[in-house]
């Protein structure tokens, strides 16, 4: 471990990908190997029954179900409650599925997002499975968790009571990928219920191990819709949120929203300069908007009957168009995430990656924020430098994610929180005093202090050398953390001093 205020290396991503950890070889969780798994139980006549994540209630976990309900909890294969079962009929649609009575509408919203992502459906679902000749009662999906892609083996039991399914459910032909998913990211959580709550941001990393970035919608970029657009025609998922009502819970409001609920959003259209529309999905599969351009809206009169009849489905299926401007007042967070940055301008020039794992070590080098002035030098610090372009101005997406926390090492969610300071230094030494901050305002910074597992930061730079300091908001935080770096610059350069 360097020691504290030392300007440290970042290491060319393309390395990473080459290990154990990238997608072309995952790490196994738990230590499964699907294939071996299988091939054991096709050789000796089983189905295979998973005992890192047994069939009974310590994998529904507290909270969400009634003891007299648990007693009455039966795990059941899908074939034991469906003729024919398969995993996917026709390809996958976010209309495959319902939600249950576990709340992961953060989860769900994230899958339906994937349905319209091939590549990202393929990272994430294996084609190499199903209810065919090879089916062994295993199962096994893809996540990209706290800096690694892990595989993860599952079995098909899922719970039911009175032959009905309790959490996600198929909704046509008897299609389970997406119960089957939902098992497995409860696993790796520690049990369905650790994933009653859980960030949209979140679910969408897990599925990509891309780029994330939040935007406050009370506090829009000007360019917001050139943004959403890029992001819909690149490998993008797209969600967003509304906010709390004045109770706790979900409250279907008079304009059809449900009030602190999460939501896919699953397309973008204009109709010339001033209509903007923005298709949006509520996992539940119902409760829509109900203004202007819904569903039985009469604006949609004003359109040509072909782009009525290719963008309007009058559905409760929980899908909706709405305004752009309705869109802006009604939900409060529009979150996207890529596989790269570049759906954030439209440049054309190539986003370059790198990245570093690092750590905070209570004590040592987790020094809390800039607040924390004896103790911020200590962080660890990264230096950039940026050749003079044409253009004079650098772009850098940068990213912090938070790997191990020791606050909840177990669930998907954590109580660290992050920071990311970018300092512009003339002619930086090997090591800063706590004098040096002191002295020197950053150049850019994050807005605040999320409680989340990751969060990105853009920056638009003019060259020059720049040290990035990831931290936490509180000193002796301690926890592992991966940084992400892109920039786009033809001279852009990286390193120790």
């Amino acid at each position: 471990m360097p020691p504290p205020g030392v300007i440290l290396n970042i290491i060319e991503h393309r390395r990473r990908a080459e290990g154990e950890g990238s997608i072309e070889n995952p790490v196994k969780f738990h230590g499964q190997d699907f294939h071996t798994l299988r091939q054991y139980c096709l050789r000796n006549r089983l189905r295979f029954t998973d005992g890192t994540f047994p069939p009974d209630s310590s994998s529904i976990g507290p909270g969400i179900m009634e003891d007299h309900d648990l007693a009455r909890v039966v795990w059941r294969r899908p074939w034991e409650v469906v003729k024919n079962p398969h995993l996917i009929v026709d390809g996958v649609s976010r209309f495959d599925f319902g939600q249950g009575r576990l709340g992961d509408c953060w989860f769900l919203a994230s899958i339906g997002a994937m349905t319209f992502q091939k590549r990202i459906l393929e990272q994430v679902l294996p084609t190499d499975q199903g209810f065919g000749n090879d089916y062994a009662g295993i199962f096994h999906f893809r996540f990209w968790r706290f800096g690694k892609w892990v595989d993860v083996v599952v079995d098909d039991k899922l719970p039911t009571i009175n032959n009905t399914f309790i959490f996600v459910h198929p909704k046509t032909a008897g299609e389970f990928w997406a119960a089957l998913l939902e098992k497995a990211y409860a696993k790796v959580c520690g049990s369905y219920s650790d994933m009653a709550i859980g960030y949209l941001s979140e679910a969408m990393l897990d599925f990509t191990g891309g780029v994330y970035v939040g935007f406050n919608l009370r506090r829009p970029p000007p360019d917001l819709w050139d943004i959403m657009h890029r992001a819909v025609k690149h490998i993008s998922l797209l969600g967003c949120l509304t906010p709390q009502g004045q109770k706790s819970g979900n409250a279907v409001l008079p304009n059809g929203l449900v009030t602190g609920h999460a939501y896919a959003v699953t397309g973008v259209i204009s109709y010339g300069q001033p209509v903007r529309l923005v298709r949006v999905w509520n996992p539940w599969g119902q409760a829509e908007w109900t203004g202007d351009w819904s569903d039985r809206s009469s604006l949609w009169q004003s359109v040509s009957l072909e782009d009525r009849a290719r963008c309007l489905q009058i559905a409760d299926n929980g899908e909706f168009w709405i305004s752009l401007d309705s869109f802006l007042k009604n939900f409060c967070i529009l979150e996207i995430c890529c596989l790269s940055p570049n759906f954030l301008d439209d440049s054309k020039c190539r986003w370059a990656s790198s990245f570093h794992d690092g750590r905070w070590v209570a004590g040592v080098t987790a020094g809390g924020c800039i607040d924390h002035i004896e103790t911020f030098w200590t962080n660890p610090q990264y230096l950039v430098t940026q050749m003079k372009s044409p253009r004079n101005k650098l772009s850098y997406a940068t990213s912090s994610s938070n790997l191990h926390p020791t606050t909840d090492a177990k669930t998907n969610n954590c109580d660290l929180q992050f920071l990311l300071v970018c300092f512009m230094l003339q002619v930086p030494p090997d090591k800063f005093p706590s004098s040096f901050f002191y002295g020197h305002n950053p150049v850019a910074k994050a807005e605040s202090f999320p409680v989340a597992r990751e969060m990105t930061a853009y920056f638009q730079l003019k060259p020059g050398k720049y040290i990035i300091v990831p931290s936490t908001k509180h000193p002796n935080e301690a926890s592992s953390f991966v940084l992400k770096i892109f920039s786009k610059s033809s001279g852009h350069q990286q390193g120790r001093k």
